[in-house]
């Protein structure tokens, strides 16, 4: 069982009209703070904030109560002229656990009005998660060949590729930067990971390595993940025949 926080800009559209048009680099960094601060405030509660969009940010918040979420909220709101909601959802799958938050916000299922929280939190379950940190191995030979827009395209393309992959395995995926991408996994997802490694070996001529972390948090799972990325990489190192995945 895994709980999910999904954070969104309200009302964004009208308020950076009212900025008139020379906003767009004050935009940028109030997107960049934001995205900051989010971060900041959940990672010492032990989850991780992946950016969706510039507006909207997805929070493995296992453990998390109503009471963690008003705090977050107030801090939030201390410090930015925008305002931002909160869904909550759990559910079998990060998939599941997405569309309940969703169909809670929709549905104007609401757990705090004065907070603008809304959805369903049920503390006696049993939450864990599980990570998947995969990037492609020696990015630095196709530098050669390829400008750093060229490289910047064929990332995107294999991030299109994972969340595509993936989602269909009840799965969320996320661009992290560089040549990184995680997955908040299903078991389905850790099972199929070395035929999606295989099929863009073969298709598109990319390596890639997955390390896969599994704790109660999702902060955890995240350290644990990229452990095991690390681990393949000193094998490989080494000069051993390295694994493609590696699961701690």
């Amino acid at each position: 069982m895994i709980q999910l926080s999904i954070l969104k800009i309200t009302e964004y559209g009208p308020w950076t009209l009212t900025l008139g048009s020379d906003r767009e680099h004050e935009l940028q960094m109030l997107q960049a703070s934001l995205y900051k601060k989010i971060q900041e405030l959940f990672s010492t509660k032990n989850c991780l904030v992946f950016l969706n969009k510039s507006d909207e940010f997805f929070v493995v918040s296992n453990g998390l109560t109503l009471d963690d979420h008003i705090e977050i909220q107030k801090s939030l709101k201390e410090l930015f002229e925008v305002g931002l909601t909160i869904s909550i959802g759990y559910g079998d799958s990060p998939f599941d656990a997405n569309l309940k938050a969703y169909n809670a916000k929709q549905n104007n299922i609401i757990l705090n009005k004065e907070h603008n929280i809304y959805g369903s939190i049920d503390s006696s379950l049993e939450y864990n998660v599980s990570i998947m940190h995969l990037d492609v191995d020696d990015l630095k030979s196709k530098r050669q060949d390829n400008s750093p827009y060229e490289i910047s395209l064929k990332i995107f393309e294999l991030y299109s590729k994972i969340g595509r992959y993936f989602i269909e395995k009840n799965s969320l995926s996320f661009f992290l930067g560089g040549d990184n991408y995680m997955v908040i996994a299903s078991d389905d997802a850790k099972k199929s990971v070395q035929n999606f490694i295989d099929m863009i070996k073969n298709d598109d001529k990319i390596s890639l390595n997955c390390g896969i972390g599994n704790a109660k948090t999702s902060r955890d799972a995240v350290k644990l993940a990229t452990k095991s990325l690390d681990t393949i990489r000193e094998i490989r190192d080494s000069g051993k025949q390295k694994p493609d995945v590696y699961e701690l």
